[in-house]
């Protein structure tokens, strides 16, 4: 896969979340700037996740925007995804890699230091770390992190880095400041009113970084 923008990683909220509905809200995400997807499901059946993820697919490919699936492997190979993100409890990185192919993303979740030792440099393709901050976007998030341990895992990170955790407009440039290649969004932008204001105000703060 060519060089992927993960300036402004979109991460999708529960369907009742988006005043205008899930897809209205990725898509108007997306012309503000969002630049790489993440589809998490949580509830639904299978068909429902499946029906999604062939929507949100079919909304992105044409915008050459990669479509990553959360945990789920066998919806991300079932709607041709462009990869899939795992945290530290799911399957292990070399199987997932085996299951998808050497041309698909694979993400993978840091939430402690310790963790960034066993990261398999040619099988993971970008880290995702936090949370940086508090979030009520997932019940069992681990404890926030704080930008200062952020800039150091940043720094000691072999792969690009994306931050997520409770980052919103008012935080947004100080978690750039840490070095990171972008910022993982949830609630910020799935509660909107207006997602395409916020995306855009998002995506400006990468410039504001020192």
């Amino acid at each position: 896969m060519s060089a992927v923008d993960y300036t402004l990683y979109l991460v999708t909220d529960a369907p009742e979340n988006y005043p205008h509905g899930l897809l209205a809200g990725v898509e108007a995400a997306i012309a503000g700037g969002a630049s790489i997807v993440q589809y998490r499901a949580t509830t639904g059946t299978k068909r429902h996740r499946f029906e999604t993820a062939c929507a949100l697919r079919d909304l992105l490919r044409p915008r050459q925007v990669p479509l990553i699936i959360n945990d789920q492997v066998d919806l991300a190979l079932a709607v041709d995804a462009d990869g899939v993100h795992i945290g530290q409890n799911d399957l292990p990185a070399d199987t997932v890699r085996r299951l998808i192919g050497p041309e698909k993303l694979l993400g993978l979740s840091i939430t402690a230091p310790e963790q960034l030792n066993t990261v398999q440099l040619k099988i993971i393709d970008y880290l995702g770390i936090g949370p940086v901050f508090p979030t009520l976007s997932k019940d069992d998030a681990a404890p926030a992190l704080g930008l200062e341990q952020l800039a150091r895992l940043t720094a000691r990170a072999p792969l690009p880095v994306v931050a997520i955790g409770g980052i919103n407009l008012e935080n947004a440039a100080s978690v750039f400041a840490t070095g990171v290649a972008g910022l993982a969004i949830i609630s910020t932008l799935s509660r909107a009113t207006n997602p395409i204001a916020i995306a855009r105000a998002l995506r400006s703060t990468h410039s504001q970084r020192s």
